[in-house]
C-alpha cells in the first residue's frame, strides 16, 4: 500500500512516525559532517526541502532526541556505523527566519526578538543550573521582545556559552531562510539599516563565537560577502553550482520516477516537462519537491510551485529593469537560451543596473538554470527552468499589458482569425500606451519589437507552441506559432524596422518582411509538423518607433514572392 503523502508537515519526526512518504536525504548528514566546515551556508530555491534538512539534522543531533536510533534506522545515514555514536549527543541551537516578512525595520526587528525570545524559553531550564549565576540570569532575562539590537545581536553567542557550560559541548546552531528578511527589506527600502543589525547578528553568533560548535544555514540567494559577511573568513558557500551536496536537495529523476511508479503514475515525460531541469553543479535533471510531493497527493499537473508564495520580486526585478532585460525575457519565453554574465555574490543594489546581478539572482532563486558556463569570465548560457517557471513568467508578462486602455486578447483574437484590420488597429493602440514603459531603444530595434509582441502572445500557450529564432529552411524565422488542434492554422511571423534609405513606406518593410519568410522557407517548420500549406499564414510587421503595420494572409496568396 503506498505511503500517504502530505504537503503539510515539515519536522523530520513525523514523516518517519507516521510513515508518510518521505524521500531518504540524510546522506547529507555524512557529508556535511566529514566536511568539517565551521559554518556553511547553502542555497538553494523555494521549497527545495531545506526547512525538512535542518530538522532532520537537529533530530539526529540533538540531545532532545538521545536513544530514538529508530528514526534513522534503515536510512542512509545509519549505514555509516561511524555515526551511530553521535546521534542524540549534542545540544542544537536551530532557529527561522522563513515567516520574517515584514515591510518596515521596526516590524521586522521585533519580530526577530520574538524568535530570539521563543528560543531562550526553550532553553530556560538552564536556569535552574547551579553554576547560572545572578548575572547570566540577568543576561537570559534581557532576551525579550524589546530588546535592544546588541542584546539580540549577542542573543545565540550568550545561549551557546550557557549549553557549553551545562553540557560540556559545543551546541550545533542552524539557521534557517537567513535572507528572507532580507529580500523584503530591499523590497521595502530599508536594506541599509537591516543588513548593520544582520551583520552584527552573523559575526557575533557564527564568526566571533568561541562556543559555537558546527553551524549550517540555508537561504535562496547568496548575498555579496562583502554587504553582509564582511568579516566571516570561516564561511563555505555551497551555491546552485557547486557539486557538493548536489543531490541532496530537491530529487533526483531516480526519486521522482519511484515515486510515481508507487502512486500507479505512468506519465513520466510530461512530469519531466512540468517540474524538472534544475541543475546544481554538474547534477542535472532535478525536480522541485514541492511541485512532485503535490501531483502524486493531486495526480494531476499544475504549476504547484508557482502558486506557492509571491513573485512580487521577480515581476518588480524584471518590471523595473531596461529594454535588454525585457528583451531577454521574452527571448527565454520564446523557447531560447541567452548568454550572460552571473556574479554569484547577489549584491541587491546592482540588480537594476548590472544585468548580471539580476540573473544571478534569478537563477538561485530557480527561474532560469545554467546549460553552460565559463568559469573565468563568468558567461553562463541559461534558459526558463521548466515548464511551470514558464507559467510565471507568462503570468508577469500579461500583468504588463493589464493597462485598461489596451485589450492584447483583442490583438490575439484578430491574429487568430486572419482580420488584418483589427489585428492593425488593436496592435496600434497598444503600441501608443505601452511603448513609452519598454522604452524602444535605438539599439536592435528589431528585437525590441520581437520581444514586445511575443509578450502579447505568451497567453497563447496551450492553443500554440510558441517558438522563437530558431532555424527553419534556409534561415531563422522570427516567431513562430504551432497549434495544437488541427482547426487552427499555423503562423509565422516576421519582423521588420523601416529603413527610410531603402524603403519608401511602412508597405514596403511589411512586403519585404513577407518576402524573406517566402524566400527562406520559413513554412517548412511547420509543414513538418503536418501543417498543410492551405491551413499556414505569414505575416509581416513592419516598425517605425510607434507607427506599426501587419499585412499578410495565407501562404498560398503570397506564394507569388517566391
Amino acid at each position: 500500500m503506498p505511503r500517504t503523502v502530505t504537503i503539510t508537515k515539515q519536522r523530520f519526526e513525523e514523516f518517519r512516525r507516521n510513515d508518510l512518504f518521505y524521500i531518504d536525504k540524510t546522506r547529507f548528514i555524512q557529508k556535511w559532517w566529514d566536511a568539517e566546515e565551521d559554518v556553511t551556508l547553502i542555497t538553494r530555491p523555494r521549497r527545495f526541502g531545506k526547512t525538512l534538512m535542518l530538522d532532520t539534522v537537529k533530530c539526529f543531533f540533538s540531545l532532545h532526541y538521545a536513544g530514538q536510533t529508530d528514526l534513522f534506522e534503515g536510512l542512509a545515514i545509519w549505514k555509516d556505523e561511524r555515526f551511530h555514536k553521535l546521534q542524540g549527543t549534542m545540544p542544537v541551537i536551530a532557529l527561522s527566519f522563513a515567516d520574517i516578512k515584514s515591510t518596515t525595520y521596526e516590524t521586522t526587528r521585533q519580530l526577530i526578538n520574538e524568535k530570539l525570545e521563543i528560543l531562550f524559553d526553550d532553553f530556560d531550564a538552564l536556569l535552574d543550573h547551579s553554576l547560572f549565576s545572578d548575572r547570566d540570569a540577568a543576561r537570559f532575562a534581557r532576551v525579550q521582545k524589546s530588546m535592544d539590537e546588541s542584546t539580540a545581536q549577542t542573543a545565540v553567542q550568550n545561549l551557546s556559552r550557557f549549553l557549553v557550560r551545562q553540557h560540556y559541548a559545543k551546541p550545533l546552531i542552524l539557521l534557517d531562510e537567513y535572507d528572507s528578511p532580507l529580500e523584503m527589506a530591499w523590497l521595502h527600502g530599508f536594506w541599509d539599516e537591516l543588513v548593520a543589525f544582520m551583520r552584527g547578528f552573523f559575526n557575533a553568533t557564527f564568526k566571533s563565537n568561541p562556543y559555537a560548535g558546527r553551524c549550517l544555514m540555508t537561504g535562496i540567494t547568496r548575498v555579496s560577502r562583502e554587504s553582509l559577511f564582511s568579516d566571516m573568513n570561516n564561511l563555505d558557500v555551497v551555491s546552485t553550482t557547486s557539486d557538493r551536496y548536489a543531490d541532496c536537495f530537491g530529487f533526483t529523476e531516480d526519486e521522482v520516477f519511484l515515486a510515481m511508479d508507487e502512486y500507479g503514475l505512468t506519465e513520466k515525460r510530461k512530469v519531466k516537462q512540468w517540474y524538472d531541469g534544475f541543475i546544481f553543479g554538474k547534477q542535472s535533471s532535478m525536480y522541485n519537491p514541492w511541485s512532485i510531493v503535490n501531483y502524486l497527493k493531486n495526480r494531476k499537473f499544475a504549476d504547484y510551485w508557482a502558486k506557492s508564495s509571491s513573485h512580487t520580486l521577480l515581476g518588480q526585478l524584471i518590471g523595473q529593469s531596461g529594454e535588454e532585460i525585457k528583451q531577454e525575457t521574452a527571448a527565454l519565453l520564446g523557447g531560447e537560451s541567452i548568454r550572460v554574465i552571473v556574479d554569484e555574490d547577489i549584491v541587491f543594489s546592482h540588480v537594476y543596473t548590472v544585468s548580471g546581478a539580476l540573473w544571478s539572482l534569478l537563477m538561485a532563486a530557480g527561474y532560469v538554470k545554467s546549460l553552460a558556463c565559463n568559469l573565468e569570465t563568468h558567461e553562463y548560457t541559461i534558459a526558463l527552468t521548466n515548464y511551470e517557471v514558464f507559467l510565471i513568467f507568462k503570468e508577469m508578462i500579461a500583468n504588463w499589458f493589464s493597462n485598461q486602455k489596451i485589450n492584447p486578447g483583442k490583438f490575439r483574437e484578430s491574429l487568430l482569425s486572419n482580420n488584418l484590420y483589427y489585428m492593425n488597429e488593436s496592435l496600434r493602440t497598444i503600441a501608443e500606451n505601452t511603448f513609452s514603459f519598454f522604452d524602444t531603444s535605438k539599439k536592435e530595434p528589431e528585437r525590441f519589437y520581437h520581444a514586445f509582441i511575443l509578450g502579447l502572445i505568451v497567453d497563447l500557450d496551450g492553443r500554440y507552441t510558441i517558438k522563437s529564432n530558431r532555424e527553419s529552411g534556409l534561415g531563422r524565422y522570427d516567431i513562430i506559432m504551432i497549434p495544437e488542434q488541427k482547426s487552427d492554422h499555423g503562423i509565422i511571423i516576421e519582423f521588420k524596422v523601416y529603413e527610410a534609405d531603402k524603403e519608401k513606406s511602412l508597405t514596403d518593410t511589411c512586403t519585404n518582411a513577407l518576402r524573406q519568410i517566402c524566400a527562406k522557407r520559413y513554412t517548412s517548420a511547420l509543414k513538418e509538423h503536418a501543417v498543410s500549406s492551405k491551413n499556414i499564414y505569414i505575416y509581416g510587421f513592419a516598425f517605425k518607433g510607434k507607427e506599426v503595420l501587419i499585412c499578410g494572409g495565407s501562404e498560398e496568396e503570397y506564394a507569388s514572392f517566391l
